[in-house]
């Protein structure tokens, strides 16, 4: 039947367009780089607190997603980016939660007025999907773990950014749990993935339409949330209004997968760890081994927002780069399943 040929045909050359199947990356190298001792499996989302103490979520573990360690579960590196030669250290996380099945994926911090700094997690025990809220005891160099969420609104997360204690808003980069519906969805293109805000007293969907929405963060004065829509290779600005509802001011188009969100704090900058082909990232091939780039968008609420790619590499010395995040002229650069790259700027 020659119409539903072209029609799977056309589904399949768009789903190679969705994926970038056929790019390429130009190198674009930094001159003081080095990969991380002790990050083999992945450090999928980082996350630095002002004073710069670095969390990275690490071994993260998907159907169908590479692993360079399947049997080791996953957990929360630090790393103190004042220190003269930093290095990452896992940090240990308290009685009763349950380590064998931990899985991070994207991770948040929030600092209250007291002090008390929170790391939400976002988890996929045995690939469900649950946020993990921990207190961070920096004298033991420990996590405390306060509360598992979970929610019928909270089918398939992907990252958090926290605005409370136990305040956040998630990303879904699915509208379903269930892996084949997951599959029938990014194949039909339903564009039914969403931003759900949740506290305590309310949880609801406060932006949808995306493809699949993926890293998400907000702006340093706490007006705007910006969403990655990695299939549609976009990324969503929208106005946070005081009922935590979201209105979407501007799409930003780039030509790459775009995953993770970093904000430098000090310039408002926006920090992209991207993937400039997908295909590679998903069928795993140690010999044509997934790229890695990294952009900095400045100025995005201006008319002609500046996009600069700072690093780019093809793979031989870091494969499928998820997230970037400055602290102080450092730069750290987590990848999916891979390693991870330190670099001062």
């Amino acid at each position: 039947d020659y119409i539903s040929i072209q029609g799977s045909l056309g589904k399949q050359i768009f789903a190679l367009n969705r994926l970038k199947a056929s790019r390429e990356v130009e190198s674009v190298d930094l001159p003081n780089c080095h990969l991380i001792k002790g990050i083999e499996a992945g450090s999928e989302d980082i996350d630095i607190l002002p004073n710069g103490l670095a969390f990275f979520s690490a071994g993260l573990k998907f159907p169908g997603l590479h692993s360079f360690a399947p049997d080791k579960p996953g957990g929360i590196l630090m790393m103190d980016l004042k220190e003269e030669k930093p290095r990452a250290r896992e940090l240990r996380i308290s009685r009763g939660f349950d380590l064998a099945s931990f899985n991070p994926h994207g991770i948040s911090t929030f600092i209250d007025n007291d002090d008390t700094v929170y790391l939400f997690v976002v988890n996929h025990p045995e690939f469900k999907n649950t946020v993990e809220i921990f207190k961070f005891e920096e004298a033991e160099n420990s996590l405390l773990h306060l509360k598992t969420v979970k929610h019928e609104l909270l089918p398939s997360v992907n990252d958090i950014t926290a605005v409370g204690p136990a305040h956040f808003y998630a990303t879904n980069d699915h509208y379903f749990s269930d892996p084949f519906l997951k599959y029938l969805e990014t194949y039909l293109n339903l564009h039914w993935a969403n931003v759900v805000y949740y506290s305590p007293n309310e949880v609801k969907v406060v932006a949808e339409g995306f493809d699949s929405a993926n890293g998400i963060n907000i702006s340093p004065d706490n007006k705007y949330i910006y969403v990655a829509d990695v299939l549609a290779h976009e990324i969503h600005v929208l106005e946070k209004h005081p009922n935590m509802n979201l209105t979407q001011l501007k799409v930003l188009e780039l030509d790459t997968l775009v995953d993770n969100l970093s904000i430098d704090p000090s310039s408002g900058d926006i920090w992209v760890g991207c993937h400039p082909n997908g295909q590679k990232l998903f069928v795993y091939d140690p010999n044509n081994p997934p790229s890695s780039e990294v952009l900095r968008i400045q100025n995005i609420l201006s008319e002609k927002p500046t996009v600069t790619t700072v690093y780019a590499n093809n793979g031989s010395v870091l494969q499928g780069s998820s997230v970037a995040s400055v602290y102080d002229g450092k730069l750290l650069i987590g990848t999916l399943y891979h390693r991870a790259l330190y670099c001062e700027l």
